[in-house]
C-alpha cells in the first residue's frame, strides 16, 4: 500500500492550508513511532510492515503541483498498483473539521491530485480530503492555500488529524476501505 500526503516542503510552506497532507502524514508517523528516513523517487519516506505486507508512507518533495511525478515513482518502484494508494489533501470544498474518502473521482480544483491523476492515467485512485473550508475572502486561490493556518483552525484540524491517523492505520492493517469512508466521511471536529 502507498500511502502519500501532498505539501509543499521548505519550512516557508510548514502549517499552511496546502500542506494538510504533510501534517496528517506528521501525526501518523507520531502515532506508529515511525520517520521519514528514507529519500528517492523525488520523496521523503518510510517502509513499515504490517502482517507482513510492505506499506510505504511518503511526502513528495516536488512542490504541490508536480506530485504525480513522484507519486508514479514510488508507485513504480514498489510495484503498487494505484488502486493500492491513498492520497491525502486539503479541499477547500469541504467544511472545516470534515474529511472525505472516495474510491476514485477527477482533481476538482485540486492542481496536486489533477497532476497525479495526469501522471499515473487514471481516476481510480482513492484519496482522503480534509476541508480547510473556503475562506478566502476575495483573495486569490493560490494565496488563501498558501495561507498559514492560525491557532483557532489549527485547533480544530488537530482533532481531525487524530481521528484521520487512527483511521488510516486501521485501514493500513484491515484494507477495506470501505471501513475507511464508514469512519471518516463527514465531520470530525
Amino acid at each position: 500500500m502507498l500511502i502519500v500526503g501532498l505539501g509543499n516542503p521548505g519550512k516557508k510552506y510548514v502549517d499552511t492550508v496546502h500542506n494538510m497532507g504533510f501534517m496528517t502524514i506528521d501525526v501518523l508517523l507520531d502515532k506508529i513511532g515511525a520517520r521519514l528516513d528514507k529519500k528517492g523517487c523525488d520523496a521523503e519516506y518510510c517502509i513499515q510492515y504490517i502482517g507482513g505486507e510492505k506499506h510505504i508512507i511518503a511526502k513528495p518533495q516536488t512542490y504541490m503541483n508536480l506530485s504525480g511525478v513522484s507519486v508514479k515513482m514510488l508507485a513504480n518502484s514498489n510495484k503498487i498498483p494505484m488502486d493500492k494508494a491513498l492520497i491525502i489533501y486539503d479541499d477547500i470544498d469541504l467544511p472545516l473539521g470534515s474529511a472525505r474518502v472516495r474510491k476514485e473521482g477527477s482533481g476538482g480544483s485540486h492542481n496536486g491530485m489533477k497532476n497525479i491523476i495526469q501522471e499515473c492515467g487514471t481516476t481510480a485512485i482513492p484519496r482522503l480530503r480534509i476541508g480547510v473550508g473556503d475562506e478566502r475572502g476575495g483573495r486569490d486561490l493560490k494565496d488563501y492555500v498558501l495561507s498559514k493556518v492560525g491557532k483557532q483552525k489549527h485547533e480544530i484540524l488537530d482533532k481531525v488529524f487524530d481521528v484521520v491517523a487512527d483511521g488510516i492505520w486501521q485501514y493500513m492493517s484491515d484494507k477495506d476501505l470501505d471501513a475507511l469512508m464508514r469512519k471518516l466521511n463527514g465531520k470530525l471536529a
